[in-house]
């Protein structure tokens, strides 16, 4: 049967990032490695998306698929290059930077950091000016309590990889024009980790890890933002073999308010005013955030006009007091006037030299004069 597209395999385009990349190869690897998915198919889908990352996570391997695929370029040259020297010892370290060997060297024994995580938290506008102390549950992987990690069944212990003697790594030979080279490669047999495990932990069925829900306190503090991101040391994924664990990130989303609205640590509203305040001036209550209080409309004031509170926005979440609050009036037009009414606005207007309709239409005519001529 021939091989699958490497690109197909993992479900990223060819433009893929080595990050999306390891994204889409860690997913695969969770949902089908045969500790935790007992289909007939899973070990095979599995292996072949060990296989696609191995290549495509290696630029100089990439490089080589991209250009002549599952093709191997150097079949049939033999190895009669430089009398057949064997590159396998001395030089062979140097040829593994080259073919991606030194990239896998590390000891697959040391302890990894656990994965970080990712949280998207909702708060109600007020909670993000103010604060909050809350809990939040996350689902994560933590080290077995059974096993503490191993993965073998209480009593007994992983077993050194027959296959690899422990490295976590084959070595595959090549016969090529430049004579032997020996590149190393994970271990089929352990999957790179060192050892075998003869009888898995009944709990985590040999991961060693487990998936749990973590209820994890958080000091949400006054004047977060949309978007902001609050770090958690030490409450992301657990490590492995005694690795630190990852960190947890909560990204915060913010509801919006039905009359406020915020622009860093400023807060506007808007508010109406009758067309006698705005002519008269007046004193009006105005909401803040924490309180009422009383805001003086000068007389004549005009649509559109702000107003500032000083001090009366969001708390500085770096620094310290707090922004202001910026008030826009709008002046609303009267509707519905009675027929007493309306007379008292003309006679305002023609107290005030204002244009009544009848002004209006004889300036419209010189107008047209001016412009047409007689």
């Amino acid at each position: 049967m021939s091989k699958r597209d490497y690109y197909e395999v993992l479900g990223v385009d060819k433009s893929a990032s080595q990050d999306d990349i390891k994204k889409a190869y860690r997913k695969l690897a969770r949902q089908y490695h045969p500790d935790v998915n007992k289909a007939s198919d899973a070990e095979q889908k599995f292996k072949e998306a060990k296989e696609a990352y191995d290549v495509l996570s290696d630029e100089q391997k990439k490089s080589q698929y991209d250009r002549f695929g599952h093709v191997d370029p150097n079949q049939g040259m033999g190895g009669g290059g430089f009398g057949g020297a064997d590159f396998g010892g001395g030089f062979g370290d140097l040829f593994d930077m080259f073919f991606g060997g030194a990239g896998q060297r590390r000891n697959p024994n040391a302890p990894q950091r656990g994965n970080d995580l990712q949280y998207t938290l909702t708060l109600d506008f007020k909670e993000a000016v103010f604060g909050k102390e809350m809990d939040i549950n996350i689902p994560r992987t933590e080290t077995c309590d059974t096993c503490h990690g191993n993965g073998a069944k209480p009593g007994t212990k992983p077993d050194t990889c027959s296959v690899c003697r422990g490295s976590g790594q084959q070595e595959v030979v090549q016969n090529t024009a430049f004579g032997r080279i020996v590149n190393r490669r994970v271990c089929s047999a352990c999957n790179g980790q060192g050892v075998t495990i003869k009888e898995k932990c009944g709990t985590c069925h040999g991961a060693g890890k487990v998936k749990k829900q973590r209820k994890i306190h958080l000091n949400i503090p006054a004047g977060v933002d949309e978007g902001a991101q609050l770090r958690v040391s030490g409450e992301g994924e657990a490590g492995t073999r005694g690795g630190p664990s990852g960190d947890l990130y909560v990204v915060i989303r913010v509801k919006p308010h039905d009359f406020f609205e915020r622009e860093g640590d400023d807060i506007y509203c808007e508010v109406p005013l009758t067309f006698t305040q705005a002519a008269l001036g007046d004193e009006i209550e105005i909401p803040t955030l924490t309180e009422k209080v009383k805001l003086k409309i000068p007389p004549g004031t005009q649509t559109d006009t702000y107003f500032r509170l000083k001090g009366k926005g969001v708390p500085r979440l770096r620094g310290y007091g707090q922004g202001d609050q910026h008030v826009k009036v709008v002046v609303v037009t009267p509707t519905n006037l009675t027929d007493e009414q309306k007379e008292l606005l003309r006679e305002i207007a023609r107290q005030t030299g204002e244009h009544t309709h009848e002004q209006q239409q004889t300036i419209f005519e010189r107008m047209k004069k001016a412009i047409l001529g007689d």
